[in-house]
């Protein structure tokens, strides 16, 4: 009967983890409009970005179609020291155009989905079909409160667990 049991609640979890909704992304992307420099407000916690503060993210349409992707940011500790890293992203289907993937490592490759946009390019939410990578980034170093807030709620709405979104201490030179 334990087995039979321990089975069920298996299934049950396996069945609730894979039934749930994919995030929404938006309908269109204009990779011209969105290319140039974007400041990361806040973020989930992720590894490769742990000790970084004053990060930035330049995205650069190359002639293959590709886009570059320089990201920038400064330790937190003393020396406060600048760090970078060069990637590429691309979109694998046309039909979906807010669905990137992004690679700094080959062969290792992640997914970078436009879930919210801006009319003006000026605000994105991004983040991946795993809910484990979530990004607010903003043409300026500062976002205002109501907007910040209502991305926190389409993350929300998406699925996404933000209860320990780090937010992005600009106060670098």
């Amino acid at each position: 009967m334990k087995k039979v049991i321990l089975i069920s609640l298996i299934n049950m979890v396996l069945f609730t983890a894979y039934s749930q909704e994919l995030p929404s992304v938006v309908s269109s992307v204009d990779l011209l409009r969105y290319q140039g420099t974007w400041y990361e407000i806040a973020r989930l916690p992720n590894y490769f970005e742990r000790k970084l503060k004053c990060i930035s993210a330049t995205y650069t349409l190359r002639d293959d179609g590709k886009i570059t992707v320089l990201n920038k940011g400064n330790n937190i500790a003393p020396p406060h020291k600048p760090s970078s890293s060069e990637g590429i992203a691309w979109v694998p289907d046309k039909n979906s155009p807010a669905k990137l993937k992004v690679q700094f490592f080959w062969p290792f490759s992640g997914d970078y989905w436009i879930m919210y946009l801006d009319k003006e390019y000026r605000y994105v939410l991004v983040g991946d079909p795993d809910r484990k990578y979530l990004w607010i980034l903003c043409r300026e170093k500062q976002l205002d409160e109501p907007t910040y807030r209502m991305l926190l709620q389409k993350a929300t709405d998406n699925g996404y667990n933000i209860a320990s979104i780090i937010r992005v201490e600009h106060d670098c030179y």
